[in-house]
C-alpha cells in the first residue's frame, strides 16, 4: 500500500507537469491567437533536462519496488504447516512433511484430475481432483514446490500464488488463506498436450 501511494505521488507530479505543458502549448500556439508561430530554437540545457529527469523518476520508483519484491519472496519465519508439492507428468504428489516420523510412513498422497467425462454434479471440469489438499484457514503455510521430471508450476490464482517448479531445485512460497473454501489450482507451465490436466 505504501508503494502504491509513493508511485501515485510521482504519477500526480508527472500528470500536473505534462498537463501544464500541454495547456501552455495549446494556449500559445492556438491558430487564431498566433497565426504565424515563432520558430523554436533547440537549447542544449532543455534537452539535457528533459532527458535526465524522466530517467531519474523511474529510479525513485524502482528502489522501493525492488525492496518490496525482495521482501515478498521471504517466507514466514515460523509457518504452522509445511507442505511439499511434487509435480509429475499430469498429476501431483503432496507430502505433509511436518508429520513425518522415522517410525511411521510419511503423510503422502497423489492427486489426480477427475476425468472430463466423470465429474459429479457441481464439480468443475478439469479442476476437480480425487484427493484435495486440506489446510487450515487464517494460518501461515509454507509450500515447497519441486518437479519429479519436467518444469512445472504450482498456482492458485484465487489466492494470488504462483511458484515455478524447476528440476533439481526446491522453491518455496508462503500462503495465508483468509477464509474457508475450495481454492482451485492448476499448473500454469505449458508443457504438452495434457497440460490442462494438472490442477
Amino acid at each position: 500500500i505504501d508503494l502504491h501511494h509513493d508511485i501515485l505521488f510521482f504519477l500526480i507530479l508527472i500528470l500536473v507537469f505534462v498537463s501544464r505543458m500541454l495547456v501552455r502549448t495549446l494556449w500559445h500556439f492556438y491558430y487564431q491567437k498566433n497565426p504565424i508561430p515563432q520558430r523554436i530554437v533547440h537549447g542544449t540545457t532543455i534537452e539535457i533536462i528533459r532527458t535526465i529527469f524522466p530517467s531519474i523518476i523511474p529510479m525513485f520508483i524502482a528502489i522501493p519496488s525492488f525492496a518490496l519484491l525482495y521482501s515478498m519472496d521471504e517466507v514466514v519465519v515460523d509457518p504452522a504447516i509445511t507442505i511439499k508439492a511434487i509435480g509429475h507428468q499430469w498429476y501431483r504428489t503432496y507430502e505433509y512433511s511436518d508429520y513425518n516420523n522415522s517410525d511411521e510412513q510419511s503423510l503422502t498422497f497423489d492427486s489426480y484430475t477427475i476425468p472430463e467425462d466423470d465429474p459429479e454434479l457441481g464439480q468443475s471440469r478439469l479442476l476437480e481432483v480425487d484427493n484435495r489438499v486440506v489446510v487450515p484457514a487464517k494460518t501461515h503455510l509454507r509450500m515447497i514446490v519441486t518437479p519429479a521430471d519436467v518444469p512445472h508450476s504450482w498456482a492458485v490464482p484465487s489466492s494470488g500464488v504462483k511458484c515455478d517448479a524447476v528440476p533439481g531445485r526446491l522453491n518455496q512460497t508462503s500462503i495465508l488463506l483468509q477464509r474457508e473454501g475450495v481454492y482451485y489450482g492448476q499448473c500454469s507451465e505449458i508443457r504438452g498436450t495434457n497440460h490442462a490436466s494438472t490442477p
